[in-house]
């Protein structure tokens, strides 16, 4: 039988066996990972069967998001702004000052255009390309949440970060006396603020260990790809600090502001006839071969039972380090 080698079989009884015997109790047996069943003493089941309900909670979440490979808004945040980039990069340098984050524009002539084009198209291709890498990476979101809750975030972000943006150069140029003139232009304040729902919410499983004591998670690619964004410009640092403050606004639910920055629904709807049949697709191939079950459930199933044993496994190789240094 396929799973843990001490797993019991269920089978189908005609007879009430029911009533004499527990049978519902063999699910719950066979649900941890081996490592849990066999573990060498009391004590030690006790300890790793309370860590996997711990992770299985955290993994209910993550499930959804890979049933499915549809999130169109992140396919075209990804897509559109990117090419319109390289465009202005390669071909149209002439129209690239339509799309510069120019502050004083915005405060002294009202320009308030400046800030969607200039909030929204990035000028430098590296950080283009560093945007872009994380948008891939946090569409985990709109597939856990939805299009409509995961678009909503990013515009109450934008709008805030916005704000913040105003704020800190006000502050800047208050204390330090540094007058900021512009800012690096493109979608990089609501790409900082989904660093915050992305530490809080996804759990951390380790994939290897550097030097016996760096370890290397699932989540330490994005880090790095936020830090080389962050030290791309000299005055980005006022983007990221401003996109952070307005994911912790959004994220915690500060006034209420989720419910006053978000997307109609219908809004949302027209939205959604027009972008996901454009940029909607089938999940890959290569990824079938996680989830080979016939129906929706036993693949959902199957992806669970995957998902527990790489954070059943992350744990139990923690453990064993902290048995292994209390011993030394």
């Amino acid at each position: 039988m396929r799973g843990l080698s001490l797993k019991l079989y269920h089978g189908r009884f005609r007879l009430d066996i029911g009533r004499n015997f527990f049978t519902g109790i063999i699910r719950y047996w066979n649900g941890p990972p081996e490592e849990v069943v066999e573990s060498p003493s009391l004590e030690m089941f006790k300890k790793r069967l309370e860590c996997s309900s711990q992770c299985r909670g955290r993994a209910d979440n993550m499930v959804d998001s890979l049933v499915t490979d549809k999130a169109p808004l992140s396919k075209s945040l990804l897509l559109v702004p990117s090419a319109i980039s390289i465009l202005l990069t390669l071909l149209f340098q002439h129209y690239q000052k339509f799309f510069a984050y120019n502050l004083q524009a915005v405060k002294e002539d009202f320009q308030i255009w400046r800030l969607v084009c200039g909030r929204t198209i990035c000028l430098d291709l590296k950080d283009t390309f560093c945007s872009s890498l994380l948008i891939y990476n946090f569409r985990i979101f709109e597939r856990r949440y939805g299009s409509r809750k995961f678009s909503s975030f990013l515009l109450g972000a934008w709008m805030l970060s916005a704000l913040f943006d105003l704020l800190l150069v006000e502050i800047t140029q208050y204390i330090f006396g540094i007058t900021i003139n512009s800012l690096p232009s493109g979608f990089l304040g609501p790409v900082f603020a989904l660093f915050v729902p992305f530490y809080s919410s996804i759990p951390r499983v380790q994939v290897t260990q550097v030097l016996g004591h760096f370890s290397i998670t699932n989540k330490s690619l994005v880090y790095i790809l936020g830090l080389q964004l962050l030290t791309s410009g000299s005055y980005i640092w006022i983007l990221a600090l401003s996109g952070l403050i307005s994911g912790i606004c959004y994220n915690s639910s500060i006034l209420k502001v989720h419910r006053i920055l978000c997307v109609p629904r219908w809004v949302a709807k027209i939205f959604s006839w027009t972008l996901e049949p454009v940029f909607s697709s089938a999940e890959p191939t290569n990824e079938v071969r996680v989830g080979m079950g016939a129906t929706v459930d036993i693949q959902r199933q199957q992806r669970m039972e995957l998902l527990d044993r790489q954070i059943m496994m992350s744990q139990v190789a923690q453990m064993r380090r902290q048995d292994s240094s209390r011993v030394g």
